[in-house]
């Protein structure tokens, strides 16, 4: 044997040595970290969640398709499908599939989504012994997506509720329902993110994951490794109408508070501050004396509000509300909504560019808000130093939009006003903090801007109120 073949055998059998040593090692590491195994968890708690199916009695509902999915185009692989699991009922009884729910008392009730149960004439909870129950809606909270209904039965199996304000990003959480009416499904996930905020969803700090929730799981389970119910399903986001790795859920806290409004009054309170908010960037950080972006600005208080009553302003940034920060925008509402009314609370602003706390009494949301609509201007419009032809608003318009002062928009030209975000149809409230009286006014104003600067601008746009970043380069 050449010495050159026999060092090469000693090599490979060190090699393999050591993959057999790297396997049996993975092997192990597999054990001691791999997936975790939901058989027990499914096994213990799929008595205590219900298929739920709704149905009318005259006539077809007219949106028969889940609010937790889009409207489908003609082209999309779903659409046969769902068309025939939501449309195609006998003719004179609608009758569908609407989504899950799941037990919380052994008495009988049990929590789904508002939207599963929204305008049926009757409800049916489906059991996974094989029995059919005819269920009373005890209540339905639309601002939450909660809804209360009771079955008349003993000895039924609940679920564990568990702390929602203990659930991490990254922790494996499994679903139960009946997604496409398949029920008792299981399928699970990691949660991706915590309090996320949807369009016009402002009241729901929705746990969003990746489990796989389809039309059906609505109202169904979120739990966590140990077995304790952690969230609704509610929703998901999809281009296709079918799951793409994102589904959001109601936290069970929120979810479990408003059941118990349902039950015992009827109806779910909620605390109001009367403000409108928005975003703070980087740029109107800068503009309203901040070192970083961070809490939620008023761009409006509302009349007769309790924020109206208070010390808050227009311009005013909320970064903490009774203790807790408010990073964001969307951080305000849930925390205001679960305030009580008639609560004094500690609200944390900037305002200028310092920090104080005022105490601010807290209202009862209303049901519902006005909108109004705006009529031309009628005043003479002209150019003003930012690239803006501004028009004066007349007495009438001003008391129509709620405002006492403010000049509108007419067109926009290349310049610091259309690098900012100012568009056409704009009202402009305030500039640097000052109220805008007029056309002549806003030149005013604008001269008297530092160069180089950023300025914050309130305008109105249709029923929004909001602040741009306004800057003037030295020339």
């Amino acid at each position: 044997m050449t010495p050159i073949l026999d060092q090469w055998r000693r090599s490979f059998a060190v090699c393999a040595a050591y993959c057999v040593v790297l396997v049996f090692s993975t092997i192990a590491n597999a054990a001691k970290f791999g997936l975790p195994d939901f058989r027990d968890l499914v096994q213990a708690n799929s008595a205590a969640v219900v298929n739920i199916s709704t149905r009318q009695s005259n006539g077809s509902r007219s949106n028969d398709v889940q609010p937790d999915i889009p409207d489908l185009p003609d082209d999309s692989p779903f659409k046969d499908f769902m068309d025939k699991f939501f449309h195609e009922m006998p003719q004179g009884r609608n009758t569908r599939s609407s989504g899950s729910g799941f037990i919380i008392s052994d008495d009988g009730y049990i929590l789904t989504n508002a939207h599963v149960v929204d305008e049926a004439d009757k409800v049916v909870v489906s059991l996974t012994d094989g029995r059919e129950l005819k269920a009373k809606v005890i209540g339905s909270d639309r601002r939450s997506d909660v809804a209360l209904i009771k079955v008349k039965a003993k000895n039924l199996q609940p679920v564990n509720i568990g702390n929602d304000d203990k659930l991490e990003v990254g922790e494996w959480v499994l679903a139960i329902g009946s997604p496409f009416g398949f029920e008792s499904s299981a399928t699970a996930g990691i949660v991706s993110a915590k309090g996320r905020s949807l369009p016009n969803e402002n009241y729901i700090p929705f746990i969003q994951t990746d489990v796989a929730i389809n039309p059906g799981n609505s109202g169904g389970p979120l739990f966590n490794l140990n077995g304790e119910v952690i969230g609704i399903n509610a929703q998901i986001y999809s281009r296709t109408g079918g799951f793409m790795g994102l589904s959001f859920a109601v936290p069970i806290s929120m979810a479990m508070s408003v059941a118990d409004q349902l039950k015992s009054k009827g109806k779910v309170s909620r605390g109001w501050l009367g403000v409108a908010i928005q975003t703070v960037t980087q740029e109107l950080s800068e503009s309203l004396g901040m070192d970083r972006p961070n809490g939620a600005l008023i761009t409006e208080i509302l009349t007769d509000s309790p924020a109206a009553s208070s010390e808050l302003r227009t311009g005013d940034v909320i970064v903490k509300f009774n203790g807790q920060a408010i990073r964001k925008m969307s951080d305000l509402p849930p925390v205001v909504g679960t305030t009580l009314a008639g609560e004094n609370a500690k609200v944390k602003i900037i305002r200028d560019g310092k920090s104080q706390t005022l105490l601010v009494k807290i209202g009862e949301l209303p049901v519902e808000e006005v909108a109004v609509e705006m009529s031309e201007p009628a005043g003479e419009i002209k150019q003003d130093t930012l690239g803006l032809e501004l028009a004066e608003l007349d007495a009438q318009q001003r008391e129509t939009l709620g405002i006492d002062s403010g000049v509108v928009v007419k067109g926009v030209a290349e310049g610091p006003a259309s690098r900012a975000g100012i568009r056409e149809g704009d009202i402009i409230l305030q500039i640097d903090s000052q109220e805008v009286a007029s056309v002549d006014a806003v030149n005013g104003i604008v001269e008297k801007l530092v160069k180089n600067q950023s300025t914050p601008v309130l305008i109105k746009r249709g029923e929004r109120s909001l602040f741009l970043a306004l800057k003037q380069f030295q020339n």
